[in-house]
């Protein structure tokens, strides 16, 4: 299994709408081959979102990218980011609720 763990930030008093944003997507991602996609907030950044995923592959994973439900939320969240970044990549190897 293929996992992606990354953060973004928002530009000040985005991060909700972002979040939405981020969830509005993720009932169709089960079908897409993903086994957990979870957004975070921090509590002491108010600006700050993690992302953690879990893929049947990586392929599917970049395949879920060309979604246009993707597509169109990415679109919308970008101009309410600050450009700043992170992922990792991983190589799953087990855990509760996988």
């Amino acid at each position: 299994m293929y996992g992606y763990v990354g953060t973004m930030r928002t530009t000040p008093g985005n991060r909700d709408e972002v979040v939405k944003l981020l969830l509005s997507g993720a009932d169709g991602l089960r079908s897409a081959g993903c086994h957990m996609y979870v957004v975070s907030v921090s509590e002491s950044d108010l600006e700050l979102i993690h992302v953690t995923e879990a893929w049947e592959s990586k392929e599917q994973h970049d395949a879920s990218l060309q979604l246009p439900e993707t597509r169109a939320a990415i679109a919308k969240a970008m101009p309410l980011m600050t450009g700043e970044f992170t992922s990792q990549e991983l190589t799953v190897v087990g855990g509760l609720g996988l």
